[in-house]
């Protein structure tokens, strides 16, 4: 059973904070269960899966996007190098992958006939992921690049969002647009259902692009098999922006020294 303070407002929940952000320190499981119980009458939430790119980033993202991480409904931790440097920080932070969220998703959570709001990835991707889940409504809108300058688009999609009636909307325009976007849909007021920011999560699931082996999951490895498998894609992330990370964590580690935390 899933603990009965998810449904406690965002300041009653016990949240760990690492980094700047706060943090559900909670099993997969619990996870699953939540968006299990939730029904596309339930009221708007949204959930958001930071990795060591958002965290990095996070870091000199403007208010605007800072809020959209700090006021997720569900705010977990998708990276195994980030957790086990929390780890080294005396922070538990599990790790519940957004790509094994989306995989649940279809193959455990969703009932026939659910609607399902596909925000982001091409029609050739929302065709493909029909072929592949007819017993589900999927509902695409293909939001242009840049949608974090674009608040017209930005507009646009939460309007479609709305007018889906979605039990679920997969947000699939990448960091921070995802997360502004949810905050957004979250402002309007006029969206019901369940987002969840989930990057390349539907890639993953139709085989467009492929996940790591489970060993090299589980060995924090993930990130050279993409790697190696997309170099001109992901250099930068990986081997320039990434690695700030660890200064980052250094100085989070020695202000919280200095404060009489556990360092």
């Amino acid at each position: 059973m899933i603990a009965d303070d998810f449904d406690l407002p965002l300041r009653q929940r016990p949240r760990i904070e690492f980094l700047g952000l706060d943090f559900d320190s909670r099993p997969s499981g619990d996870v699953r269960a939540w968006l299990s119980a939730r029904g596309e009458e339930s009221g708007f939430a949204y959930l958001v899966t930071p990795n060591v790119d958002h965290m990095v980033r996070l870091g000199k993202a403007g208010a605007q996007v800072q809020r959209a991480y700090r006021e997720a409904d569900l705010c977990v931790c998708d990276s195994r190098v980030l957790s086990r440097l929390a780890r080294l920080c005396g922070v538990d932070l599990p790790v519940t992958a957004g790509s094994d969220l989306v995989r649940a998703l279809f193959d455990d959570l969703l009932a026939d006939g659910d609607r399902v709001c596909l925000i982001g990835g091409s029609a050739e991707l929302a065709a493909r992921l029909v072929e592949r889940f007819p017993h589900v409504v999927i509902l695409h809108h293909d939001a242009p690049m840049g949608l974090a300058r674009n608040p017209a688009a930005r507009a646009a999609a939460v309007a479609f969002a709305a007018a889906a009636k979605a039990r679920f909307m997969l947000l699939a325009v990448g960091s921070p647009q995802q997360e502004l976007l949810a905050w957004e849909m979250a402002r309007s007021g006029d969206v019901r259902g369940t987002a969840l920011c989930i990057g390349a999560g539907v890639e993953f699931l139709i085989g467009v692009r492929a996940r790591a082996p489970r060993i090299v999951q589980r060995a924090g490895m993930e990130w050279a098999w993409r790697l190696i498998g997309e170099p001109r894609r992901m250099w930068r992330r990986y081997l320039v922006d990434g690695p700030a990370i660890f200064p980052a964590v250094w100085r989070w580690r020695r202000a919280r020294a200095r404060a009489g935390g556990r360092p």
